[in-house]
């Protein structure tokens, strides 16, 4: 089973984010759940969501709490939030943020969950911000495949689903 736990700020699409991996793991074949942990946090406060992924039955509802991999859509609470809980070495870590993946280890590494940091090959960075200011006008981070972003968003009219499927390609780029 692959446990993803996402992080971000109420607006930023997190819960989205889950939905689409999870979304894009049954279309390719998979068992998967996507979970949204908030509360009454308004935009902007930050909130969390998982996704499970898995080739047999997932029987367990609860939260994550170690993640194989941790997804960052506002580094900003690299530097507020234990983000690093329950990671280990392996746990990769993708984080929204035109920083280097240097940049951001030397950044773990300076907080006090050193011990837990990700090596520094575990980290992926991508400046998933200023793709979605150009192409949607503001911070909306989300991504998945192009047939999960078509159903999640079929409701919200084609020129929707283009523009979440361009950002998206852009940002596998």
């Amino acid at each position: 089973m692959i446990s993803i736990r996402v992080h971000g700020r109420g607006g930023q699409g997190v819960i989205t984010a889950a939905e689409l991996i999870a979304l894009a793991g049954f279309k390719s074949g998979l068992q998967t759940q996507a979970l949204p942990a908030f509360g009454v946090e308004r935009t902007g406060a930050p909130i969390q969501a998982f996704a499970r992924l898995s080739d047999k039955p997932i029987l367990t509802r609860e939260h994550i709490y170690e993640p194989q991999i941790i997804i960052v859509q506002d580094p900003t609470l690299l530097e507020s939030l234990d983000i690093m809980a329950g990671a280990n070495q392996q746990t990769k870590l993708i984080v929204n943020s035109p920083k280097t993946a240097k940049g951001i280890f030397n950044q773990i590494k300076s907080e006090k969950i050193q011990s837990l940091a990700p090596m520094e090959k575990n980290i992926t960075t991508v400046d998933a911000s200023s793709i979605a200011f150009r192409i949607f006008g503001k911070n909306l981070v989300n991504t998945a495949l192009k047939a999960a972003i078509t159903e999640k968003f079929t409701s919200k009219g084609q020129a929707t689903i283009d523009r979440n499927i361009t950002a998206a390609l852009e940002t596998f780029k």
